[in-house]
């Protein structure tokens, strides 16, 4: 692999294609997609959501990944790479931005995974099943800030690691041992009485719960699902080696990420379905679905050893794709001030805690800060992923085509794929991606306004 500047880069193809496919499974996968799958036509939603992951999705993966290599840089650099016009520098840092304020928010849902994990742990699982337990916890300045901080401080312990000794190793070992937790509680969910039907209702299409959001919110959903614009893959592809085959690699992250969300999908619908007697919209949207109707439904269970590997696995997700974002928001201070590592990652750790802070407080102290109706982390949520994403995969999509020209980046993937779905990926940038940004950031706007619900 190459090391261009002194900067870091992957052992191996497993080292990139493990810790890629840990930047896409996230919270995105395990709370975000089964939720989206009950509510936008289970079977429906999934098929949907798998034929555009292996077009819309393979084409920006490919793109990215392969800018990335190409340059060598992350994000503001690789932008600026193939031309000094300010417009497209802006593409870069809008890219680079996204992270920086994602990681801190995120950082905040992954302290209260630590707290719930810890509560089985202890022996405390069934008081997380009561009424008004998350909202007392919400409430709480110190647990929440407290719970923040641990998991903040978690995942810059693996970015001050670098990539190699910190990235790889961690993906190395979360990656495998998330899988096999996976599986055991897939199997423990699916096999209880009345499991079934969520079962059913999941994997098998049924074209008269499908709509027009089934397509729309499977299309937000890949957002979180692939990291895409978010500068991750940008990144990452900086750190691959001309050996790398760019086209295989993507297939393999494709299928690793949509078998998670499959799993995550038959973790939790089964389950749900279950206790609420096919009731779907117990599936509700938000934290409601992991910290208040997952926990009743384990104490229903009566098994606290279910909550502990649920949220064990919840938290090697999270952690994954909070070191890809903290990691890229790194390599940015390290490219455009031409900082060491270490002091990139100390920025990068102040930022974290002073905005992740902020979104902490907004449930409690600062829960009178409403932007737009929302409390703090929900209106970071939005701005990042409802506005700046779109704009981000459409910068790239736009760099694509007017400033690299489409044969540079189909010479680049070639120099080491066999490059088969060229002709999807064509097709994809050419006439479909910006179509689909626009209809993606126009609906989620519209939702953020309640025209629409997504």
């Amino acid at each position: 692999m190459k090391q261009e500047s002194g900067r870091g880069s992957f052992s191996g193809k497993l080292g990139y294609v493990l810790a890629t496919a840990g930047s896409a499974v996230g919270l995105g996968n395990i709370w975000r997609f089964p939720y989206l799958a009950a509510k936008y036509g289970g079977g429906a939603f999934l098929l949907v959501y798998i034929l555009l992951a292996l077009t819309f999705g393979y084409a920006m993966i490919m793109s990215e990944t392969a800018i990335g290599r190409m340059t060598g840089k992350s994000p503001v650099s690789a932008f600026g790479s193939f031309s000094r016009k300010r417009l497209v520098r802006a593409g870069g840092w809008i890219n680079a931005v996204i992270p920086m304020l994602i990681v801190p928010y995120y950082s905040v849902i992954g302290g209260w995974v630590c707290r719930y994990l810890w509560a089985y742990l202890s022996g405390e699982g069934g008081a997380m099943a009561l009424d008004g337990s998350f909202e007392g916890f919400l409430g709480s300045p110190v647990a929440t800030e407290l719970c923040f901080l641990a998991f903040a401080a978690m995942t810059m312990a693996v970015i001050f690691g670098g990539v190699r000794n910190g990235i790889e190793k961690v993906s190395k070992i979360m990656m495998p041992l998330l899988a096999v937790l996976t599986l055991v509680v897939v199997g423990f969910s699916v096999t209880r009485p009345g499991a079934l039907a969520g079962v059913k209702y999941f994997l098998i299409p049924d074209f008269r719960n499908f709509s027009l959001m089934t397509v729309v919110s499977a299309l937000g959903q890949m957002f979180y699902s692939l990291s895409i614009a978010m500068g991750i893959l940008i990144t990452f592809g900086s750190y691959t080696g001309r050996d790398v085959d760019i086209e295989r690699t993507t297939a393999q992250v494709e299928v690793f990420d949509t078998a998670i969300a499959v799993l995550a999908g038959l973790m939790v619908i089964p389950a749900v379905f279950a206790f609420s007697g096919g009731d779907a919209a117990a599936l509700g949207k938000g934290p409601s679905l992991m910290f208040v109707t997952l926990p009743r439904v384990f104490e229903s269970m009566g098994g606290a050893w279910i909550g502990v590997l649920f949220f064990l696995l919840v938290l090697m997700a999270a952690l994954t794709s909070s070191v890809s974002l903290a990691e890229t928001a790194c390599a940015t201070f390290e490219d455009e001030l031409g900082w060491s590592r270490p002091k990139a990652a100390a920025l990068v750790s102040v930022i974290l805690a002073a905005l992740g802070s902020l979104s902490c407080l907004g449930f409690n102290v600062m829960a009178h800060v409403a932007p737009m109706g929302m409390d703090i982390l929900s209106f970071f949520d939005f701005l990042t992923n409802s506005v700046m994403m779109p704009v981000a995969a459409a910068a790239t999509i736009l760099l694509v085509l007017r400033v690299i020209g489409m044969d540079n980046i189909e010479a680049e993937i070639s120099r080491s794929s066999a490059f088969r779905r060229r002709g999807v990926y064509r097709f994809v940038v050419k006439y479909l991606a910006l179509a689909l940004l626009a209809v993606i950031l126009v609906s989620s706007i519209c939702d953020a306004f309640g025209l629409i619900h997504i």
